[in-house]
């Protein structure tokens, strides 16, 4: 299987995060991608490409222009005003406040975020650009033919909406690999978000389209981030009522429930008729991963990858989350072996 990978990843750096009413470490850091890589190497998946430039034709169409617009020109904004920090949001549109774009930068940010734990750096525009770049050319791969394609995304995609950024994520990546294989011909794509977080922003984008059917297991947001998004009956709007398909799962969730659930997304994704599917590839629903409480434990990745190639569809995987680091490169690569070599 052929593997995208660029190393301005580690252009997106925060000094930290807060968890817990501390200032942590992130999570989601840059040695996520080199554990990975080392796991990829130790199998003898060594077929790593960089990407190439990013296409802005599908992110325009699947991202509001005043949000791009935000994202280029936010760290120079911010700098202007004098801030020394990274940028963190100061307040948000709440209930009962106007929804309207501020033209400070500390309300522009509140305006465009929707969690307090995603900093922007000097560098994450550009490591943003360059995950998008690193998903359109694996799906490249795809689209021309190959049975499948890895791309090793950081920072990840699937909180970010048409219009917002947070959990981690900037640009869509998933969505707009799906929106590209739409545009280059397939009538019917499937986005597959096996991540423990609800792909919020994925729905939001597509909730009210037919084209493309979205399936989501994840942690019951009444207890698990995003929290305002991913109960079972948001099934989809207007043209896309039926093809949006939450299954949220409660706190201590093994793989045995876990997979019944995913099992039935594959019989969705069978019976919409996809052409292709773009797979979430988080794997925070391992046992010790340390924000999430799903049970899964490293076998059952590769039984999560060998079911995946039993649709029979030319498969983009997009990396997503995964923060037990020890763990995220056997954990995922086991997804891809079960998936190769079945």
């Amino acid at each position: 299987m052929k593997v995208i990978h660029s190393e301005d990843h580690r252009y997106h750096f925060p000094q930290g995060e807060i968890s817990g009413g501390q200032f942590v470490t992130p999570f989601e850091r840059p040695s996520r991608v080199e554990y990975i890589l080392s796991r990829l190497k130790e199998v003898g998946m060594t077929d790593i490409s960089a990407p190439d430039a990013i296409d802005w034709a599908p992110v325009k169409t699947i991202h509001d222009a005043k949000f791009l617009e935000f994202l280029e020109t936010c760290w120079a904004e911010w700098v202007a005003e004098g801030y020394l920090g990274e940028i963190l949001p100061l307040g948000f549109p709440a209930r009962r406040m106007q929804l309207r774009r501020p033209n400070h930068i500390d309300g522009k940010i509140g305006y465009y975020c929707l969690a307090t734990e995603t900093a922007i750096t000097k560098g994450t525009w550009r490591a943003a650009q360059a995950s998008c770049a690193v998903a359109q050319t694996a799906q490249r791969l795809v689209s021309g033919g190959a049975r499948s394609a890895f791309a090793l995304c950081r920072p990840p995609g699937h909180h970010a909406a048409s219009d917002m950024y947070g959990g981690y994520c900037f640009l869509n990546n998933a969505a707009i690999t799906a929106q590209m294989f739409l545009d280059q011909g397939a009538a019917k794509v499937a986005i597959l978000d096996v991540d423990f977080h609800h792909g919020n922003g994925t729905q939001d984008i597509f909730y009210e389209r037919d084209d493309v059917l979205f399936c989501s297991m994840h942690g019951a947001p009444e207890d698990a981030f995003p929290f305002f998004l991913g109960y079972g009956d948001e099934t989809g709007a207007g043209r896309g009522e039926g093809f949006n398909v939450n299954y949220p799962m409660p706190p201590g969730t093994g793989f045995a429930v876990w997979k019944s659930a995913f099992e039935d997304a594959l019989q969705k994704i069978k019976a919409f008729g996809a052409e292709a599917v773009v797979v979430s590839l988080g794997v925070d629903t391992y046992k010790d991963d340390p924000i999430s409480f799903f049970k899964l434990d490293s076998p059952d990745f590769l039984v999560i990858g060998q079911r995946i190639a039993s649709l029979g569809l030319p498969t983009l995987f997009v990396m997503e989350g995964g923060y037990a680091i020890d763990a995220i490169g056997l954990n995922t690569v086991n997804v891809l072996e079960g998936f190769a070599n079945s």
